[in-house]
């Protein structure tokens, strides 16, 4: 089986690149992405749970494999949620189906955004870039629009092992992600 073109990018031509503009000696040292995790918050799935059931099939098909499903922490009695009950779903992206998804985000989904104008360049502190999506229907693994009759947000988290938020910038410009014009 061969590499996902991303990752075939990043080791041929990506991380020499920014070995050479960080000014990084150690090849161990470039900025590298670790891992991906998707979540969807369903606040509906407090009443019902027919609409986790729907983020977990939209999750599945975006992702290309199981979603856990999350459950609340503590109870809050003004939004009727009780410690326990499922409230969400995640799915954390290792290896070729991470650069795969990422191929797809940066080239696909992103550009389909209506109006888009780029996404922001900040990042955590830490490295890691976080990035909001209003609906999931951008994805071109969703054909069927019918897999839930409401759409939710979706949160998706970039964990790179860069030390700093520049280089973790400059890995992700590399793989083309489209940040806004400084």
């Amino acid at each position: 089986m061969s590499k996902p073109r991303l990752q075939a990018l990043y080791q041929e031509k990506i991380r020499a690149q920014l070995q050479k503009e960080l000014a990084i000696k150690n090849i161990m040292e470039v900025p590298r992405v670790i891992k991906v995790v998707l979540n969807i918050g369903v606040k509906d799935a407090v009443s019902n749970s027919k609409a986790l059931t729907d983020a977990v099939e939209a999750l599945t098909v975006i992702a290309g494999q199981k979603p856990v499903r999350c459950e609340a922490r503590k109870s809050i009695a003004g939004f009727k949620l009780r410690e326990g009950m499922p409230i969400g779903t995640m799915v954390t992206l290792r290896g070729a189906r991470m650069y795969e998804f990422l191929d797809a985000l940066i080239s696909l989904a992103l550009p389909k955004v209506r109006d888009f104008q780029g996404v922001s360049r900040t990042c955590d502190r830490q490295g890691n870039y976080n990035l909001g999506i209003k609906e999931w229907t951008i994805f071109p693994e969703i054909v069927d629009f019918d897999i839930s009759k409401k759409i939710y947000g979706m949160n998706i988290s970039i964990h790179t092992s860069a030390k700093r938020d520049a280089q973790a910038v400059a890995l992700l410009e590399k793989f083309g992600m489209p940040f806004k014009a400084a």
